[in-house]
């Protein structure tokens, strides 16, 4: 005998049944993210298919939910949650766990950190504040993407999950009338709309792209065509797709405005930009009323032309595993790099697809299904199916939930330690100065501080930064003082282009110079060693237009900037040691390239430019060859002789300074600074 709550649930199912269209709508807007991702040049909004998946989510949940209180005069909040967590958990947690043991000899100590609490935000159903305040240092803002980057629209839904049935039970108890379930969906997206208006910030669209506040218009927009469009009343009959019955003038005017949606939603996937104004002051709230416009003209009317394209059995079945496309493609997108499998451009992105679809087949037919469903793959139909009562199977979600993070843990705390080669079995100073040498070691100029060991100051930007952080100790032989400020070089335009994107300085950009004085009067190197390159690499307004290093007349800005970085380092006496700037391949472009900060043509034009600016203070400036040690074939390398140097192809390792860089440059600036600045790799 069926019980009462195996009736409500098949009560609810013929209230509302499936409609193959509606997968249909999944299957385009997971490709457009997949395209999105991909590159794809001519899909630059595709990102916007999540926000397809947003009015989805709010119709269909709304549908579902007026449709049971219509048919038993009730919502089980209970069964709802659970049958969430069915569908929902299974691969998330599958991918989060993947995520965790794929990526962790991948990334150095920092990326690994951030990804710890990135899998557990994502376990949380709060990855989406977690993208906003992932970190305000420099190093975190600029990190890699995260893996797990993309379960912040998950979050967002899952707190509407949690949200809005309360909010439908309490209008249906309280007010007793669907008009007042519209006004708080009409409310919530006009509060929603302007919320994401007055937070958006040109330079950091974050806090309005991510925000729970800013993005719910979307679903909300897909709960109001639910109310809009759900029979009146308990017990009222309803068209077979299970909404009210619609008159020949309304289905003409939902088609209608469906056939403007879809040509509005094509133009806005088309030309949209995550980092301008339109979406956020409109563009989000007219994309999602597009939206639902063709959610309600395909459920209204089944048998139209577009439902029919849209039911498509390859579309159905994409539509049916989107919720593991989305959840695969990402991670496996940054896995699947153009070095690693020498693929670029369409081959590239035909390999992710075929892995991130292969992976969801298999996910949804051997793990989401048979959770949801509980039919097991070889199990024999016949025999009776199992049932779970709600607290053992909440239980059994909270366990499983609470061990995988257990699992994260210990796939992102316990790694092997690298054997670190120490440096302090030979002394550093193992030359004296050249015989008949006229320069005065840096050590016995006139004016210096009181002190008998060298001392090596670092300046620059992040990269120097971290390499001088990363060095072993010099206890007894250097004195090493980091004086560099990270995320800034010293080219400081303001209007900076970066990965094709739009941002500004860091705010002690603009006075770079004024701390540089202050750290050398404070630490008097004997000498000074100076690592830049990836801020000046960038594309840079100048006379109102963007250029970069290569220009003549940029070039002419950056020797400005480069020449009072020498002047301010030579004025105590200390030796200036210029390294040269390494290949960079920061981030990979979703085609497989390069961005334009990381063309080896930039890096070459701005070691250029250091050598000329060397040449000017011959005797007191010296330029090291530090891209030939780190790139020794030409060209970038995340690793040499199986050590690796490079964490995020940009930021040097600690294994890496500590093995390679430091056993070659350390004793070379220790015999600077005792004066012999002939015995030394000067590359030029």
């Amino acid at each position: 005998m069926p019980t009462r709550r195996a009736h409500d649930a098949a009560a609810t199912v013929a209230a509302f049944p499936y409609q193959p269209a509606l997968d249909g709508v999944r299957a385009l807007a997971v490709a457009a993210v997949l395209l999105f991702h991909g590159g794809v040049a001519w899909l630059p909004g595709g990102f916007l298919g999540v926000d397809a998946f947003f009015v989805l989510s709010g119709f269909l949940i709304t549908s579902l939910l007026l449709a049971e209180h219509r048919q038993t005069g009730r919502i089980r909040l209970g069964a709802f949650w659970l049958r969430r967590a069915r569908r929902l958990l299974p691969a998330l947690l599958a991918v989060v766990l993947f995520v965790a043991y794929a990526f962790r000899g991948l990334l150095d100590p920092l990326d690994l950190r951030l990804l710890r609490d990135d899998a557990l935000a994502a376990l949380a159903y709060v990855a989406n504040w977690r993208m906003i305040y992932r970190g305000d240092d420099y190093f975190t803002q600029t990190a890699a993407p995260s893996a797990l980057q993309h379960t912040w629209s998950l979050g967002i839904e899952e707190q509407f999950y949690l949200l809005w049935p309360l909010i439908t039970v309490a209008m249906l108890a309280v007010a007793r009338s669907r008009a007042a379930l519209l006004a708080v969906c009409v409310a919530g997206t006009a509060g929603s709309t302007i919320a994401g208006a007055l937070l958006y910030q040109p330079f950091d669209v974050n806090r309005a792209y991510f925000g729970t506040d800013t993005r719910a218009q979307a679903l909300l927009i897909g709960c109001a065509a639910a109310v809009l469009l759900a029979p009146r009343g308990r017990g009222a009959s309803a068209s077979p797709s299970g909404i009210r019955p619609l008159g020949r003038q309304a289905h003409l005017a939902i088609g209608a405005a469906a056939v403007a949606g879809v040509g509005f939603a094509g133009w806005l996937w088309a030309t949209a930009s995550g980092d301008g104004p339109l979406l956020y002051r409109g563009g989000f709230l007219a994309g999602g009323l597009a939206v639902a416009a063709i959610l309600a003209h395909v459920v209204a009317s089944p048998a139209a032309p577009l439902a029919r394209v849209l039911a498509l059995p390859p579309l159905v079945w994409l539509g049916r595993i989107s919720y593991g496309v989305y959840l695969w493609h990402w991670p496996l997108y940054l896995l699947l790099t153009s070095q690693r499998t020498g693929l670029a451009g369409p081959g590239l992105l035909a390999a992710r697809i075929a892995a991130t679809l292969a992976a969801a087949t298999v996910s949804y037919l051997l793990l989401e299904q048979p959770i949801r469903t509980g039919r097991w793959p070889l199990r024999r139909s016949d025999r009776p199916r199992a049932r779970i009562g709600g607290l053992t199977a909440a239980t059994t979600a909270s366990a499983a939930v609470a061990m995988t993070a257990v699992a994260v843990l210990l796939a992102t705390f316990v790694r092997p330690t690298p054997t670190i080669a120490s440096l302090r079995s030979a002394p550093l100073i193992e030359e004296t100065p050249a015989a008949g040498s006229d320069v005065t070691p840096p050590m016995q100029r006139p004016g210096r501080k009181p002190g008998e060991l060298p001392r090596i100051g670092f300046f620059g930007d992040s990269v120097s930064w971290s390499h001088a952080a990363y060095l072993p100790s010099y206890e007894g032989q250097l004195e090493i003082s980091i004086n560099s400020v990270q995320g800034c070089g010293i080219a400081r335009l303001p209007e900076i282009r970066i990965r094709e994107r739009m941002q500004t300085n860091y705010p002690n950009c603009p006075r770079w110079d004024e701390i540089w004085r202050r750290r050398l009067n404070a630490t008097d190197p004997d000498v000074a060693v100076v690592l830049l390159g990836r801020w000046e690499l960038t594309d840079r307004v100048l006379g109102g237009e963007f250029r970069h290093v290569g220009d003549p007349d940029y070039d002419a800005y950056l020797r400005t900037e480069l020449n009072l970085a020498l002047d301010i380092l030579l004025s105590r006496g200390a030796h200036v040691v210029l390294l040269t700037s390494p290949y960079n391949r920061r981030y990979e472009r979703p085609d497989g390239g390069l961005y334009d900060e990381d063309l080896p043509e930039r890096v070459d034009a701005w070691n250029r430019l250091l050598r000329e600016a060397a040449a000017k203070h011959e005797g007191r400036t010296t330029v090291i060859d530090l891209n030939r040690r780190v790139c020794p074939d030409g060209e970038f390398t995340w690793s040499v002789d199986g050590i690796p140097l490079r964490s995020d192809g940009l930021h040097f390792t600690v294994d890496g300074v500590r093995r390679w860089i430091a056993p070659w440059l350390m004793p070379q600036l220790a015999r600077i600074a005792a004066g012999d600045i002939y015995r030394v790799e000067r590359g030029d």
